[in-house]
């Protein structure tokens, strides 16, 4: 039974060798287990100081993340949670930043319009025309209402803003004819403005456009990234220069009072009669110019008329003296 023998020991050498493996496998596992937990232990007594020194990359996110991590909740909770919260901060700061919010008080983003146009028309007719802003609703797109208050100085205007209107008030701080206006309204929006007008030529005039622009509405604002005010000022001025030029058939009258800070110091009417009665005296002028012109072509022809008398005297003793010098001889 030799052969029995010998294929029970290389057995039993196959069972004894693959049990030496699992065994040492077993050893190697437990060694790099012990390794690793050795490892995070140390990182997180590393992490635990710096929670508890508030420094380290991160600043002030590391104490937050520490306080989750002793309330119980999981590293990869607690790092996840604190990063969605910083990545949200900064976009909330940076749409606050765009759209003008979150400053401090007082703290508003102004945009400056500039426009300057020209109208081949007389300096007093293109200024009548603008002061009848009742009109501007006829042929401007961004003018939905307007109407002029009964002290002159205020007006109620209704405009468009994208798809919506909106409604503010203007005051007059300043208005002189055929010169200037000076003007701040209040509403959703601000404004603080002024147009000159300016006589280029007899028919030629230059009109010149400042605003101060401030957004308040999530509208105004979102239409200000786009400068959308300022590309519909300049369109309106070009219909205003379209009617005043084509559509306007009558002279218009205007208003011509005069308004010094927000009051006003000369009515319409007022400067009305003024104006007529500078009109009658110019013609009482051109008047008694024309009577002293007749008067001195009377006197010319009078002086004519003698100059022509002493002539013929003249010639009559030339006569006599020639008679008489005939006679003698």
């Amino acid at each position: 039974m030799p052969e029995e023998e010998s294929a029970k020991n290389a057995a039993d050498g196959g069972g004894s060798g693959l049990d030496r493996v699992r065994e040492e496998l077993s050893n190697y596992l437990t060694a790099k287990t012990s390794n690793l937990v050795s490892s995070a232990g140390g990182k997180v007594s590393g992490l635990a100081q710096k929670v508890a020194e508030g420094g380290g990359p991160g600043g002030g996110d590391l104490p937050k993340m520490g306080a989750k991590l002793l309330q119980g909740e999981s590293p990869a909770k607690a790092v996840g949670g604190q990063m969605a919260k910083k990545v949200k901060d900064k976009t909330v700061g940076k749409v606050q930043e765009l759209f003008g919010g979150g400053g401090e008080a007082g703290d508003k983003k102004v945009t400056n319009i500039v426009e300057v146009l020209d109208v081949g028309l007389p300096l007093r007719r293109v200024y009548d025309h603008w002061t009848e802003f009742e009109e501007f609703s006829g042929f401007m797109k961004g003018v939905v209402e307007a109407s002029r208050g009964d002290d002159d100085v205020t007006s109620d205007w209704t405009g468009k803003v994208g798809p919506s209107k909106r409604s503010w008030q203007a005051t007059v701080l300043e208005q002189v004819p055929d010169n200037r206006i000076v003007w701040k309204s209040s509403g959703e929006a601000t404004t603080h403005g002024s147009i000159s007008f300016h006589e280029l030529a007899p028919n030629l005039t230059r009109i010149v456009v400042v605003v101060e622009y401030s957004p308040g509405g999530f509208l105004e604002k979102t239409a200000n990234i786009w400068r959308a005010q300022g590309r519909r000022l300049r369109l309106d001025l070009k219909h205003f220069l379209r009617y005043v030029s084509l559509g306007a058939q009558e002279v218009p009258e205007g208003w011509r009072g005069e308004i010094r800070e927000g009051e006003v110091v000369r009515s319409h009417e007022d400067v009305l009669a003024e104006d007529e009665e500078d009109e009658g005296n110019g013609e009482d002028e051109n008047g008694e110019n024309g009577e002293d012109e007749e008067q001195d072509e009377e006197q010319e022809e009078e002086e004519e008329e003698e100059d022509g008398d002493y002539e013929d005297s003249d010639e009559e003793e030339d006569e006599s003296d020639e008679e008489g010098e005939n006679e003698e001889r």
